[in-house]
C-alpha cells in the first residue's frame, strides 16, 4: 500500500483506479465507467467477479458471509450497512450470498454463517463468525487492522 496512492477496484466494471490516498475522502470515481468508488453501502460480490473486486487493489475488503434464509444473518444486515458508512472508505465493505454462491462458500471454507473475513493485500488475515452490531463490525474491524 502506498502513502501517495492506493490501487481501488470499482464495484461496477472492476477497472482498478489509481487514487490518492488524501482523495479518498473526495467521493472518487471510476476512470472507466464514471460510477461512484464509494457508495455508502456494501457491494455485492458473485463467483465471477470476487478476485477482481475484493482481493484485488490495496483497500482492505470486509466480507459478510450469509445467506437469505438466516435469521442472524438478516439481522445483521442493516448493521453491516452502517458499518459501511462508518468504515469507507478506509475499507470496502462487501456481501457473499453463500446460497447464490456456492462456490465461495466452498472455497473459504464456511461453516457457520454470517461470517466476516477480512482481506489485507488479497489475504485472509482474520475471521469471525456469528451476529454482531455495527459498533462491533467497526471495532473488531479496526481492531484487526491494527494487528497487521
Amino acid at each position: 500500500m502506498s502513502d501517495s496512492a492506493m490501487m481501488i477496484p470499482c464495484q461496477q466494471c472492476a477497472a482498478l483506479n489509481r487514487v490518492p490516498s488524501a482523495r479518498l475522502v473526495d467521493n472518487p470515481v471510476c476512470g472507466r465507467c464514471r460510477h461512484a468508488l464509494f457508495v455508502g453501502k456494501p457491494a455485492i460480490l458473485e463467483e465471477g467477479d470476487f478476485d477482481r473486486k475484493a482481493l484485488a487493489g490495496d483497500l482492505p475488503v470486509l466480507v459478510d458471509f450469509w445467506a437469505p434464509w438466516c435469521g442472524p444473518c438478516v439481522n445483521m444486515a442493516p448493521h453491516f450497512t452502517e458499518a459501511t458508512r462508518q468504515l469507507e472508505p478506509q475499507v470496502r465493505l462487501a456481501k457473499v450470498d453463500t446460497e447464490a454462491q456456492q462456490g465461495l462458500g466452498g472455497r473459504f471454507q464456511i461453516r457457520s454463517i454470517p461470517t466476516l473475513i477480512l482481506f489485507v493485500g488479497g489475504r485472509e488475515i482474520a475471521r469471525q463468525s456469528g451476529g454482531m452490531s455495527s459498533s462491533q463490525i467497526v471495532q473488531w474491524t479496526r481492531q484487526q487492522l491494527g494487528r497487521h
